[in-house]
């Protein structure tokens, strides 16, 4: 018989729309959330009602990246488990060797294989020896720039040269010929050791004109493993996804079938436990090709789940208590479309600036094909500490069409008053030929900035 863990409390180490979504799959399950705020989220209104725990100032160093002061809240608050949410720690291996060690469990993958995949070079060779294609590229970690150059002679021009730690785009630079290797490793080098203490770098082939794919699969501690679909995830700016869907509008189903299985077998061969996104770039020929793996849940999980009817939140409360999946792949049936739209409080008339400030008014009216994961009332006030995410709008239908329309109904129907949105570049994309007719790559915004 298989021994199991209950969960009376559960710490959410996270904010805003993340801490709804983990509090919503806590009552569900029966368990007591207890939220974990800073100074400048204390007293919103997502958090009343809720019990909840001071960690420090405004800024994330002293609240939602201090990771004693995390764990010290969840021992006070007797809270056996603590669920990262996405962002923040969510991904970071010492973090959740030292909840554990504080007898605190963590809502994720094992430190040890959180570490395997978070540094690029030892996940690409995992990756590799379980079948999935990989980007051309050096075989690790480069020694220095005359190696760079070597290797990128070799693999042919452009290459991006990326930070082993990489990550929100940070630590990459292009280098479109020789002449340009040692100004990019240079420049690489240098943002890479500022953003994440490690200025070691690897090389890749710049695959131009490609879309960006993303796996979503859940494990268990017994060994089993299930995907739930792909992902598109092209619509970028600046390496930061605007839109995404399921599944691919341009993915082969040959490839999708290949690439699926294989990402199971990959996930199960590392002894991956919990939820993960294997991240992968569809060239021109139509191969994916592995690019990393992120150790915990996307912003964009939910599309994944629109499809699936599968609640991921608790599958991984359910998973770490120790408990098998509550489904096999044979249950799992991917239904219709689903797209999703991250509104952000920014400008886009103005480069994106930020646009902190108080909403005066908030509505989103909803209807049955439409999920609107959210923290915002009337009287939010967004606080300029944190990203700028306010709401993530999720419609669905039979097709992409039918989804695309009933998305630009509910943004054209949202209300959000006292500050800017992104619901414009939202809308533009969305009524764009380019949009609907697959005629866009990681380079572009189709739609945007709109002709003048």
């Amino acid at each position: 018989m298989t021994t199991t863990t209950t969960f009376r409390r559960l710490l959410v180490a996270n904010r805003g729309e993340v801490a709804v979504r983990i509090a919503r799959a806590c009552d569900q399950l029966g368990i007591v959330p207890v939220l974990a705020v800073s100074a400048a989220d204390r007293g919103a209104a997502y958090t009343h009602g809720r019990e909840t725990v001071c960690l420090g100032g405004p800024r994330s160093p002293q609240s939602y990246l201090n990771m004693p002061a995390i764990v010290q809240a969840a021992r006070q608050t007797e809270c056996t488990a603590l669920h990262p949410g996405w962002g923040f720690l969510s991904e970071n291996p010492v973090f959740a060797a030292l909840c554990e060690a504080h007898g605190v469990t963590f809502i994720g993958p094992p430190a040890q294989a959180m570490h395997l995949m978070g540094k690029k070079t030892p996940a690409k060779t995992a990756m590799r020896a379980a079948g999935l294609a990989l980007i051309p590229g050096s075989d690790g970690i480069l020694r220095d720039v005359a190696h760079a150059q070597q290797v990128a002679d070799e693999t042919g021009y452009p290459v991006l040269l990326k930070a082993e730690s990489g990550g929100g785009g940070r630590g990459m630079r292009i280098a479109r010929s020789a002449s340009e290797v040692a100004g990019a490793y240079a420049d690489a080098q240098a943002e890479a050791t500022t953003a994440f203490g490690d200025g070691r770098l690897f090389l890749e082939r710049l695959v131009e004109g490609g879309r960006h794919i993303e796996i979503q699969v859940i494990a268990d501690r017994y060994g089993h493993v299930a995907h739930l679909g792909e992902r598109d995830c092209t619509v970028q700016r600046n390496h930061q996804k605007l839109i995404e869907e399921s599944p691919s509008p341009v993915l082969p189903d040959s490839e999708r079938t290949r690439t699926l299985a294989a990402a199971v077998a990959a996930a199960r061969s590392i002894g991956y436990v919990g939820a993960g996104t294997m991240e992968f770039l569809l060239d021109p020929d139509g191969v994916l090709r592995f690019m990393e793996m992120n150790t915990r849940l996307q912003v964009e999980h939910c599309v994944s789940e629109v499809r699936s009817g599968r609640d991921l939140v608790i599958e991984q409360i359910r998973v770490a208590a120790g408990h098998p999946l509550s489904f096999q792949q044979s249950d799992v049936t991917l239904k219709g479309h689903a797209i999703e739209c991250r509104i952000n409080a920014e400008d886009p008339f103005e480069n994106f600036r930020p646009a902190p400030g108080k909403i005066s008014r908030w509505s989103c009216p909803p209807s049955a094909d439409l999920r609107v994961d959210t923290h915002v009332t009337d009287g939010y006030e967004v606080p300029p500490h944190y990203d700028s995410l306010i709401a993530k709008v999720i419609a669905s239908g039979p097709t992409r069409d039918a989804a695309c329309d009933r998305m630009i109904a509910a943004l054209e129907a949202l209300v959000c008053d006292g500050v800017a949105t992104t619901v414009p570049v939202h809308l533009a994309i969305l009524r764009s030929a380019a949009f609907r007719e697959h005629r866009y790559d990681t380079r572009t915004i189709p739609g945007w900035p709109p002709a003048t």
